[in-house]
């Protein structure tokens, strides 16, 4: 089966998100990337990935449902990428009801790696490749502050305010 890395652009309300997949011919597209306008470690269009907005029509459907408030889990097929570590983080962080938060030592409890983990946690969440889909806006500091966000903090309170989260 023919694989190609294919991209679109997507407006929203957080700015114009870059959405980055793998196309397998006869399949479903799946998500390898939702990047933002000036994110940290945001991903860039290269050299033979080919523009497919047709590819993310379900994907950037379900996005605008979220953003109007219609809709608050995705359900869409993505790539799983990133280390064993990061991935039982990304799963941990899958698992924060919408509208909730959580703290970072949460996540490190949960994961098995209290204690000095939480800083490891606290990168594999920085490393999310899959932002807003990936709700790592849902988790907070210990004191419940708004701490680290890749696109930002103002972003990060939008988000949790779409949602109706306490912080």
């Amino acid at each position: 089966m023919t694989q190609q890395t294919v991209y679109a652009y997507v407006d929203g309300p957080l700015g114009e998100m870059l959405l980055v997949g793998r196309a397998v011919e006869g399949g479903p597209t799946e998500l390898a990337s939702l990047s933002l306008p000036g994110q940290k470690g945001a991903v860039t269009v290269e050299d033979g990935w080919r523009r497919a907005p047709e590819a993310f029509e379900g994907i950037a459907g379900q996005l605008a449902e979220y953003f109007a408030g219609r809709r608050d889990r995705f359900d869409i097929a993505y790539t799983a990428g990133g280390t064993e570590f990061q991935r039982r983080v990304w799963r941990a962080v899958e698992d924060i009801p919408y509208g909730s938060t959580v703290s970072y030592g949460d996540i490190a409890r949960q994961v098995g790696s209290s204690g000095a983990g939480v800083r490891a946690v606290g990168t594999a969440i920085g490393r999310n490749p899959l932002l807003v889909v990936r709700p790592c806006h849902r988790v907070v500091g210990a004191d419940g502050a708004l701490r680290g966000y890749a696109a930002g903090l103002e972003r990060k309170e939008r988000l949790l305010g779409l949602e109706g989260a306490h912080v």
